[in-house]
């Protein structure tokens, strides 16, 4: 295929302003999907993008239109997943800005569109759903103009849902992303890995971007990172399913099925080369590692440990951005503690483990990774609360910090400030983007965004607000470690990080909440929330009292005060001696309810 006719570009949009919905006009335009067969959200594969109606998973698709051969790659629009987004971008040339035509130019929408300007793509813009009643699409358009310094008329006006200019795009498509760059057909072979899938009977799919160089059928190829050697048992295109071709070439995205079953031995981001590696030959730059944000310990209610290690691994394959560790809880046994880049991200990445791989799981309360300085000069990074150093040992914790943007309509701007307030945000800067709408830009800790930051904020904005986020670094806190200790014995998986100044108010709420779960006892059981040796709050579970005079009819009433008190003897004994056991049921409850 001559170079000059191939385009690969992406679609950028915030969730629900039309992406997948373009991208199925573009498959039905094209012909790429007959009419009879095509549905809603054609590219998101997966049962939970079709029924949270987001997309997760990049899904590249090739479509032939007039010659050309059109490489699109639907991306997600959830800040959970901009790291599909940023590997998206480097396999291609171009990109669609797309705008919803009622809610306009979001947060996240601004800082993908930086990446994709950083990495010299082509700008497409595109305003949406103009046929909506509501739709301000001269609005619209004269703030994608300023934000890009074009002429209003540069800005594409279509409707993804009833198809009124989409085939105008596809025209501006082919004339304005560029095709990609002209390579020797000498060159060797070099592919950048972008995303991978796991196939029981097959082995790794990897998706690649051809750099330069062929591939076909029955060569033997490197991985260069893990120095991996394999077959290329099948290549092939997306239409959007698996269609094996007898080579790729440069310029060209698709697939190569390698004879590798070990999944661990496939990266996104490395570079295949043919074996052996060519003399002076370079790897391709890859991707930044993605960083997660959160952790959570997984663990699987029926014991199966193995399953859910076996099921995380092929897990990972899809998903570059997931970690995870064995860890051994004295409780709830062997689990995995696991690095997410969001509360969405572990939500999806649950859901998918329970639904693909049949796992009935426990998750444990996410938490955030912190950097300790211990009193001996010692340099900890803990993301576990149960790892935590004692208080009297620990001279400082260090906690991660974010840069948040948020996008607000001018008239929630008291309403936003103050609830950054009670974020425990400080305020860095703002700006006016239009004459109605404003950037706030906030220094926050991590902690305080992982929870229920995006619902309250779209809660307070009427829906119109939104964020996106980057890591600044590790800022010193006052911080402390609140252990809970029931009937004198200290709980580890109970333990938490909070801020010092609202620990008494952490303390009284883990206190209430054990005594509501745990079962009563044949003694008194006593819960106390401290930090280091001193008790912050208190509570009691009353013990189990057994009728003992109820066998007693009538008679002398000292017989009944005498086995009354033999009883109190034997309570207050118990007490002393009694040591609580706690069933797994009572964690599960603990770590649902938090």
């Amino acid at each position: 295929m001559n170079q000059a006719k191939i385009r690969n570009f992406v679609i950028i949009a915030h969730i629900d302003h039309g992406k997948s919905t373009l991208a199925d006009r573009f498959l039905e335009l094209t012909k790429t999907i007959p009419k009879d067969k095509m549905h809603p959200q054609y590219l998101d594969s997966l049962e939970l993008e079709r029924e949270k109606q987001i997309t997760i998973k990049l899904a590249p698709v090739r479509m032939e239109y007039k010659g050309y051969w059109l490489n699109l790659i639907d991306t997600p629009g959830h800040v959970d997943f901009s790291y599909e987004v940023s590997r998206s971008l480097a396999a291609c040339e171009g990109a669609i800005l797309l705008v919803d035509a009622v809610k306009g130019i979001q947060a996240q929408t601004l800082a993908v569109l930086e990446q994709a300007r950083n990495q010299g793509l082509k700008i497409i813009p595109v305003i949406n759903k103009i046929d909506l009643s509501q739709a301000e699409t001269g609005k619209r358009q004269k703030e994608l103009s300023s934000l890009l310094k074009i002429p209003t008329n540069k800005v594409l006006l279509i409707s993804a849902k009833t198809g009124q200019g989409v085939g105008e795009l596809l025209e501006k498509i082919i004339k304005l992303v560029p095709f990609p760059a002209t390579v020797s057909k000498k060159d060797p072979l070099k592919a950048l890995i972008f995303d991978s899938v796991y196939d029981p009977y097959r082995g790794v799919i990897v998706f690649v971007r051809i750099v330069s160089g062929v591939i076909k059928k029955g060569d033997s190829i490197k991985l260069v990172a893990t120095d991996t050697a394999g077959k290329a048992i099948e290549v092939g295109i997306f239409k959007p399913k698996f269609s094996e071709q007898p080579t790729l070439s440069a310029g060209q995205i698709g697939y190569i099925i390698v004879n590798i079953k070990d999944p661990q031995k496939c990266q996104v981001g490395d570079t295949i080369s043919l074996s052996p590696i060519p003399k002076n030959f370079k790897k391709l730059p890859g991707y930044e590692k993605p960083q997660p944000n959160i952790f959570a310990t997984l663990f699987s209610t029926k014991g199966e440990s193995a399953k859910l290690k076996q099921a995380l691994t092929q897990l990972k394959l899809t998903d570059s951005a997931l970690e995870f560790r064995a860890q051994v809880s004295p409780v709830l046994g062997a689990g995995f503690r696991c690095g997410f880049l969001g509360m969405l991200h572990l939500e999806i990445v649950r859901q998918r483990l329970e639904r693909e791989y049949s796992l009935d799981l426990l998750v444990s309360a996410p938490s955030v990774s912190y950097n300790i300085i211990t009193k001996k000069g010692e340099k900890l990074k803990v993301n576990n609360p149960e790892k935590f150093p004692q208080s009297t040992d620990i001279k400082e914790i260090l906690q991660p910090v974010m840069s948040v943007e948020i996008l607000i309509p001018n008239q929630f701007l008291g309403t936003v400030s103050e609830f950054l307030k009670q974020k425990r945000a400080k305020f860095l800067k703002s700006k006016f983007l239009e004459k109605d709408k404003s950037m706030l830009v906030y220094e926050i800790p991590l902690s305080q965004i992982v929870w229920d930051f995006y619902d309250k904020l779209k809660s307070i904005t009427s829906g119109l607000g939104s964020y996106n986020y980057k890591f600044l670094g590790y800022r010193s806190a006052d911080l402390v470690k609140l252990d809970i200790i029931i009937s004198g014995e200290k709980f580890p998986a109970f333990s938490q990080i909070v801020f010092a100044d609202d620990v008494h108010r952490k303390a009284r709420e883990t206190a209430l909440k054990l005594k509501k779960i745990i079962p009563r006892q044949l003694f008194e059981v006593v819960i106390q929330a401290a930090v280091g040796s001193k008790i912050l709050a208190r509570e009691s579970i009353p013990a189990l009292r057994k009728d003992v005079v109820a066998k007693l009819y009538g008679g002398d009433y000292t017989r009944k005060m005498k086995l009354l008190k033999k009883q109190k003897a034997g309570k207050k004994k118990m007490r002393s001696t009694g040591k609580i056991v706690l069933g797994k049921e009572v964690f599960w409850k603990f770590l649902k309810e938090t």
